[in-house]
């Protein structure tokens, strides 16, 4: 994992700026917006995805269309493919291994305030 006081390197790993990022998030609605999985580890490659742990409003209601849409114009922005993965979803996920890991080990790049 990144070490704590990395949010530079992970923003330079990411290829958005927080302004991008914010602007996304807002328009979409979301209220938080977390990394998890290889963007966070040594093994993080070029040709490695993004995964994306997002909680929207709870006045956002979206489909399965504009979810493809957000993960389009993430993967757009980042210049990579991307998965995005509401974080209700992980939280409600019955393989405790797999929801802990994510859970414990997400990076939050962008809360709403």
């Amino acid at each position: 994992m990144l070490k704590p006081g990395s949010q530079a390197h992970l923003i330079d790993r990411l290829g958005a700026t927080p302004e991008q990022i914010a602007a996304l998030c807002q328009r979409w609605q979301i209220t938080e917006l977390a990394l998890f999985g290889s963007i966070l580890r040594h093994d993080f490659r070029p040709d490695s995805d993004i995964d994306l742990l997002v909680t929207f409003a709870p006045t956002a209601h979206w489909g399965l269309l504009a979810h493809v849409r957000m993960e389009r114009e993430l993967s757009q922005m980042l210049d990579r493919s991307v998965d995005l993965i509401e974080k209700a979803a992980i939280q409600e996920s019955p393989n405790w291994l797999r929801r802990n890991e994510i859970l414990q080990t997400a990076q939050i790049i962008y809360a709403a305030r």
